[in-house]
């Protein structure tokens, strides 16, 4: 194991924070930077989000090219606070529409591949209760200012909102502790390095997410930590210390059906790697129970092992890259 990675590679945010360097680095390397924030139901905290990157990372320091909201058919009103605040707001049913249309925010963040241009993209989730623009800069500060580094992912401490103003000071990343930690170890122990592996914030470069699949739900984190790996190696990765996130809390059913999800999603690919041998078709429903009138009855959720390819292969972005040989 590499352990030198954890050292070398891993960044607090203070390092970036001064942002007119950063801009001279992206200027000096013709670069340009697409922020992406996929969307359902956030209208709480969307307009925050937009405001303070639009105001400090292209306003006040022309960091930022492109602010797109790539929503899932949110009921409230998320999109209109999206497009008054001056972000580019997209329905994902919309784009590629000759395409299946799936639901997911695994296909958001595919889809924005083709609707942004720049040659860097911003993952955010639109929930972040303390959003500040440090999550922006600091991500993007290891693929500015090194030659090697392609893709860099968020971490922090997660305290749960537990009601109007209640914060637990400990707690989040528990299907990271009991799930993804514990299958690192056994498959890949580089990977442990990396904190947080199912945040929600990273970055990259283009080049680097067009060649690989997304799983339209929750297990796109996952598998795009594991293609990566397989592709180009840890040492294109970072990842960089935001110091704090508070977020929605989910209840631990929920957290079971995710822990699903991402389980699918790596079994998946450890059998595609040629690690295991996997003799029989996984199951792809979740089955929970709920206690009905003293009776326990099943509860069961059922997802679609969907994923879509690598855009790269997809004709209309290759032509809309002018992309000519795969």
């Amino acid at each position: 194991m590499n352990k030198n990675w954890l050292k070398q590679n891993t960044f607090h945010y203070s390092e970036f924070k001064d942002i007119d360097r950063l801009v001279k680095e992206k200027t000096r390397k013709n670069l340009s930077i697409a922020l992406c924030l996929p969307t359902l139901n956030e209208e709480k905290t969307i307009a925050k989000e937009i405001l303070i990157m639009k105001s400090e990372l292209m306003t006040r320091y022309p960091l930022l090219d492109e602010l797109i909201v790539i929503d899932s058919g949110s009921t409230d009103n998320t999109r209109k606070i999206a497009e008054d605040y001056g972000a580019e707001v997209y329905k994902a049913d919309d784009i590629l529409p000759n395409l299946e249309v799936f639901k997911g925010k695994g296909e958001n963040l595919w889809k924005a591949l083709y609707v942004t241009k720049s040659d860097i993209i911003v993952y955010l989730d639109a929930d972040i209760k303390n959003i500040h623009h440090r999550f922006v800069y600091a991500l993007v500060g290891p693929l500015l200012l090194s030659d090697n580094i392609k893709f860099s992912k968020a971490f922090y401490d997660r305290p749960i909102a537990t009601g109007k103003s209640k914060i637990r000071p400990t707690g989040g990343g528990r299907v990271t502790e009991l799930v993804i930690r514990p299958m690192f170890s056994l498959f890949f122990p580089e990977l442990t390095q990396i904190m947080q592996p199912l945040s929600g914030e990273y970055a990259g470069f283009r080049e680097i997410f067009e060649k690989i699949p997304f799983p339209i739900g929750y297990g796109v984190e996952t598998s795009m930590i594991l293609d990566i790996y397989e592709k180009w190696g840890l040492d294109v990765m970072a990842q960089v210390d935001l110091v704090k996130r508070i977020h929605r809390n989910q209840d631990t059913k929920a957290l079971g059906r995710m822990a699903f999800i991402i389980l699918k999603t790596f079994c998946n690919r450890i059998e595609k790697l040629g690690l295991v041998n996997i003799n029989r078709d996984l199951f792809n429903k979740m089955i929970q129970y709920n206690l009905v009138k003293n009776e326990y009855q099943p509860d069961i959720f059922k997802i679609e092992g969907v994923e879509r390819p690598p855009i790269v292969e997809i004709a209309e972005y290759r032509e809309k890259f002018n992309i000519q040989d795969l």
